[in-house]
């Protein structure tokens, strides 16, 4: 909409701010969540789509920016931004840079610096194969004809919402979601999302907090076309991104028999499904279920960048047995494809078989050591959370963790979000707010906790000085104020938010009281198997 007024005004010339952008209905996209027009002058030499391009950013564009400007380094800018932002495995370097540098990988043959099959070479396509085969637990081998390979998942959602929708048709999805995506199907093919918004709240059909369900969909489907707009897709992230949710085989069953009746394609983002540190979670991939719903309408992505901690290496992958989106994707490969000794590289990584049909190497080294590191800094994290008092999402997968810091806002606005995000950012941390994934409530934050112990330990002493500066702040405020027995910002005290007694909001003694017994009760429940060994079986 935006977009369209600024072409109706020439595009060209003027101050933007003289643009008025009429607010769109609530579960289409805010432009102005992204967007920020303020004192900014249009560009003469740019297109109107140019100019819109130049300012679609938003506090994790601002954030990336400042980090580049002043990284920490520990020995040359020990002042500088430590970033818990980025998604990004720094944990592994020692383990890449080892593999990456063996001399099967350095292998340079003429095909591999002439154009290749844009879909990718046969023999990178065939391994991608192999390799999903195996771990996505497919029950019948994947066809190298139907993988597809580009410079990242953030080109593949774009070819493919280029593919699959037409200019100002919208794909759903469920909110807080990766923030990467919007910029990624709006800014090249101008499609939009419809937000399906999760909520902390357990009520009704939902069991945890930010459940995603059937019902949630099928509401935001209806209201989008009540509103005119044709919606074409939904996006799945599994697991999910900024929560950490794995969906079960049942949910992922629904989801997609959901989108069928719907007549919806589903793209699914697993790009983390190797990143599952616990060995108490299960990760299930739809290329593993028996049967889907829809296969013509069931695309699936995954890439190195997050599971190999190598961002820095742009790889994905897409899998669908629909040879037109495959076709129509590969048609788009010219402008992301993956140069040739990369492909090598990545084929010679995915194919590390020791003796037996198990990738040696990788299950073996990689995967042994990656987990085991993933766990020890998403321990250190939380524990240190839990001495804080601060609420959070108790996940086992990808690199973050989704943290309810909503105590610290004085009124729970995203206007008081962002600064404290700010506040963080002054103080040389850099988070995530919950904003950047259009998360609906004010106040929740994501944090990045796969980076080495130093950086970890002084990114929390930063993060542990704002809050307390803040906490103070609040509590002088409030001193004189009557007391409050409970706030309605508060998330549901269940097993899947972790609640601690310390450095709760103020409350009267009593219930303050009875906060610290849940939280110890919580934790007792968790590390104990008396409810294991006390079935109401046994009772009966």
């Amino acid at each position: 909409q935006a977009l369209s007024e600024i072409e109706g005004m020439g595009g060209r010339g003027g101050n933007l701010q003289e643009m008025k952008v009429q607010p769109l209905p609530k579960r289409r996209v805010d432009m102005h969540g992204f967007c920020n027009p303020g004192g900014f002058q249009r560009s003469p030499y740019l297109s109107a789509r140019g100019n819109f391009a130049s300012i679609f950013q938003g506090s994790s564009e601002e954030g990336y920016k400042a980090y580049h400007a002043d990284k920490y380094d520990e020995d040359k800018n020990p002042n500088g931004i430590i970033n818990f932002g980025t998604s990004e495995n720094k944990l592994c370097f020692d383990l890449m840079s080892k593999r990456l540098t063996q001399a099967d990988m350095n292998m340079i043959d003429p095909p591999l610096l002439q154009y290749p099959d844009w879909k990718g070479h046969l023999f990178l396509r065939e391994e991608v194969a192999r390799f999903l085969t195996y771990y996505c637990k497919a029950p019948a081998p994947l066809k190298a004809d139907n993988v597809i390979v580009l410079n990242g998942c953030g080109s593949l959602f774009s070819a493919l919402a280029t593919v699959l929708c037409d200019p100002g048709e919208a794909v759903l999805i469920a909110t807080p979601f990766y923030g990467g995506i919007t910029q990624s199907v709006f800014l090249y093919g101008n499609v939009k999302l419809v937000y399906v918004y999760l909520d902390s709240k357990i009520t009704g059909t939902s069991t945890r907090p930010f459940q995603l369900t059937v019902e949630k969909l099928e509401k935001a489907l209806q209201d989008a076309r009540a509103e005119g707009v044709t919606v074409r897709a939904l996006i799945l992230l599994n697991p999910q991104n900024p929560l950490g949710d794995i969906y079960s085989l049942s949910e992922l069953r629904d989801y997609l028999e959901f989108a069928k009746r719907h007549e919806l394609h589903v793209i699914v983002d697993e790009i983390y499904m190797l990143s599952v540190f616990d060995e108490s979670a299960t990760f299930h991939s739809v290329l593993g279920m028996d049967r889907l719903p829809d296969p013509q309408r069931t695309h699936v992505m995954w890439g190195i960048t997050k599971d190999f901690a190598v961002s820095g290496i742009r790889f994905g992958t897409l899998y669908t047995e629909n040879q037109d989106v495959s076709n129509a994707v590969a048609s788009l490969c010219y402008f992301h494809g993956v140069c040739g000794p990369v492909q090598h590289k990545v084929a010679q990584l995915l194919r590390d078989r020791g003796e037996s049909v198990a990738p040696y190497w990788i299950n073996q080294v990689y995967l042994r050591a990656n987990h085991a590191r993933l766990k020890a800094a998403h321990t250190y994290v939380t524990d240190e959370l839990k001495t804080l008092g601060v609420p959070f999402l108790n996940r086992n997968a990808g690199f973050f963790v989704w943290i309810d810091f909503r105590k610290y806002l004085k009124t729970g606005t995203f206007e008081e979000e962002l600064l404290l995000w700010k506040r963080f950012l002054d103080n040389k941390v850099l988070l995530s707010c919950g904003k950047a994934f259009e998360c609906g409530e004010p106040g929740w934050f994501r944090i990045i906790f796969a980076d080495k112990t130093h950086r970890l330990q002084l990114g929390m002493q930063r993060i542990r000085k704002v809050l307390e500066e803040r906490e103070q702040e609040i509590l002088a405020e409030e001193k004189e104020q009557p007391c409050q027995s409970d706030q309605d910002g508060k998330a549901d005290s269940t097993d899947e938010v972790i609640f601690v007694s310390r450095h709760q909001e103020p409350t009267c003694a009593s219930s303050s009281s009875l906060g610290d017994l849940i939280g110890l009760l919580q934790q007792q429940m968790r590390s104990s198997d008396w409810l294991q060994k006390n079935t109401a079986e046994q009772f009966a």
